[in-house]
């Protein structure tokens, strides 16, 4: 970051005075012939990294980066999300195209990529999917499935992926990480944190599965064409390689959310689930085994997912509380934290 601009400069700048700065990189490192001056629009739904519609009046683009104010040292890695999908492009995952990477923080105060617009639905709600009927529904759902079953699929050292992440060792590494995260973000007393961060440092178990972890994989990370194909996998700033089946478990447990009571926050985290046509936990599991994927016990899988999600969550309330979240909706999601830890301890202690 240049020294002439402070970080609360930084935070304050107007979006129009960012575009106009990507706009001049992209100019003096002749990565786009720009057709005129950038203008954009903050993307809804979108609670972690900023993303940004921008267009030349010709072309049109996404820009993805980091949130202002407090950022964990681990999250919101540019080049992570840019190599990843760079990486993915010839295979049976679709992803957008790669443009431009920029690591200079002096353009905006902080990495960024640009990227292809690829036209599509992330469908986050229930309602968004109940005018689509029970079938369709269905078909988007499975093909949700297929997707995260062909990238567990691909080998990451064919895709240039050997050195994306250390499969030895993942899973203690996540539990140590999401631990870190919650201390980065905690000002409150959290009920259930403590207990589940220990449970988990526990029961980690033995594994030698591996392979390309999306890490935040879910409905609205799709966007699903108007075929009702799946168009695009986005939002890959968890992405690494470890145990597959932490994709998986996050999944099922995104989907148990709108049966939750999470202090009122259910439907604003995702209530997808209750579409007339979505599949059942079991039947997201039996299609997933059926790609050629081998299951077993899911429930350290499933805890985790409820500790990630929780931590998540509260480091968005920590910098909505810091007044460092742009766009709306966060006001009340703190409320969720400590019912996701509770789910992620009832996950632990079942039978089934």
């Amino acid at each position: 970051m240049a020294d002439s601009t402070s970080a609360r400069e930084w935070e304050a700048r107007p979006v129009e005075q960012d575009l106009a700065a990507v706009g001049a990189w992209l100019t003096s490192t002749g990565t786009v012939d720009l057709a005129g001056d950038l203008t954009g629009r903050l993307l809804t739904g979108g609670k972690s990294n900023l993303t940004f519609e921008v267009t030349d009046g010709t072309s049109t683009w996404v820009l993805r980066r980091p949130p202002r104010g407090h950022v964990q040292a681990t999250a919101h890695d540019m080049g992570r999300e840019f190599t990843v999908m760079s990486a993915l492009r010839d295979t049976d995952v679709p992803v957008p195209g790669m443009v431009a990477h920029c690591t200079d923080e002096d353009v905006l105060g902080a990495p960024f990529y640009l990227m292809e617009r690829v036209d599509g639905t992330p469908y986050r709600t229930a309602a968004q999917l109940e005018p689509l009927g029970a079938e369709r529904t269905r078909a988007i759902t499975e093909r949700m499935v297929d997707v995260l079953a062909a990238l567990h699929h691909v080998d990451p050292a064919s895709v240039g992926l050997a050195e994306f992440g250390r499969p030895e060792g993942f899973l203690e590494r996540q539990v140590r990480r999401w631990t870190r995260q919650l201390e980065g973000s905690r000002n409150r007393d959290l009920p259930g944190a403590d207990e589940l961060a220990a449970a988990l440092a526990a029961q980690v178990p033995t594994t030698d599965r591996a392979g390309i972890v999306h890490g935040d994989y879910r409905l609205d990370n799709l966007l699903v064409g108007p075929d009702d194909e799946v168009a695009a996998v986005v939002d890959w700033e968890m992405a690494t390689l470890g145990d597959p089946l932490t994709d998986l478990a996050l999944l099922l447990v995104y989907d148990r959310l709108a049966r939750l009571d999470l202090g009122g926050q259910e439907r604003s985290v995702s209530d997808a689930s209750l579409a007339p046509g979505y599949p059942s936990a079991e039947e997201v599991q039996q299609r997933y085994a059926a790609a050629g994927h081998d299951l077993d016990d899911l429930r350290f899988h499933l805890g985790l997912g409820f500790f990630k999600l929780a931590v998540i969550l509260e480091g968005i309330h920590y910098r909505h509380e810091q007044g460092q979240t742009t766009g709306d909706g966060f006001e009340g999601i703190g409320a969720a934290t400590v019912p996701l830890m509770r789910a992620g301890l009832d996950a632990l202690r079942s039978t089934s």
